[in-house]
């Protein structure tokens, strides 16, 4: 029997002659669409690790943990949701950083009380979401320079992105500056110090992040976080494709003008 490619395949195979999608075309993910795809082991351990705290909160009638380790799992499940709604397919390792911050800042964080045991875990989960960041950045950068890609200069593109991800972490202290304003929470904990040494942090990662971009730019998808970009950027063919034949289009009709001129 002959093999009828699924939808993606002929997204794929359709190259450059793929056509975006429309809102209304955009078919919102089920659950087989979620659980069928292949997940990284530390995806799978983490939904494990939610699923058995949930069954032994049920257990011990502890309602407040239950609440957290569903809340979590919902939110674990976001980038997928995200996939269907952008047309977009993430990397098993893009999608497994996400999850560890997910779980990491709220399940480990408040049920695990990881950032009183340790002190260096606010560090830690600042670091990883700077990092990823400025890779987001990166590819937010290709796709509006995507017909240009090739010109545009790879430091001008990190400075860009790096300049995106510090952003993210300055409007994070502002809300962390509101919520113990308005609400009377504690989560800049020292003030000013805790402020100042995130946003240090945030910098650092952002560094990191972008300095990966760079290295993407310059000398390909070769190592780990640069791989990651490389591999969003080949399963999204559609979004990166059809401006680059636009681009050698432009350059063809540029060059028959020059050509028709000098006759």
């Amino acid at each position: 029997m002959a093999h009828k490619p699924d939808e993606t395949e002929a997204t794929v195979a359709a190259g450059k002659s793929a056509k975006p999608l429309k809102p209304h075309d955009i078919r919102r993910p089920t659950a087989t669409d979620l659980f069928d795809r292949k997940h990284s082991l530390f995806t799978y351990g983490v939904w494990a690790l939610l699923m058995g705290s949930a069954g032994i909160s049920v257990w011990t009638q502890n309602w407040n943990q239950l609440f957290l380790a569903i809340t979590v799992f919902g939110l674990t499940l976001l980038p997928f949701f995200f996939e269907s709604w952008a047309d977009v397919r993430l990397p098993k390792s893009f999608i497994g950083a996400v999850v560890f911050f997910i779980f990491g800042t709220i399940f480990l964080g408040e049920i695990g009380d990881f950032y009183e045991r340790f002190t260096w875990w606010d560090t830690l989960l600042h670091t990883g979401s700077a990092i990823g960041f400025a890779m987001i950045g990166t590819v937010v950068m290709l796709f509006f320079v995507r017909g240009d890609r090739l010109r545009a200069p790879a430091l001008l593109l990190a400075i860009m992105a790096f300049a995106f991800a510090v952003s993210i972490g300055a409007v994070w202290e502002i809300y962390e500056f509101a919520m113990d304003q308005f609400f009377g929470m504690n989560m800049q904990k020292s003030g000013l110090v805790d402020t100042m040494e995130d946003l240090i942090v945030d910098v650092i990662g952002a560094a990191i992040g972008a300095g990966a971009g760079y290295w993407y730019l310059k000398r390909g998808g070769k190592s780990f976080l640069p791989r990651t970009i490389d591999q969003f950027i080949k399963d999204n063919p559609h979004m990166f494709d059809d401006a680059d034949q636009s681009q050698v289009e432009d350059d063809d009709l540029v060059s028959r003008g020059t050509s028709d001129t000098k006759r």
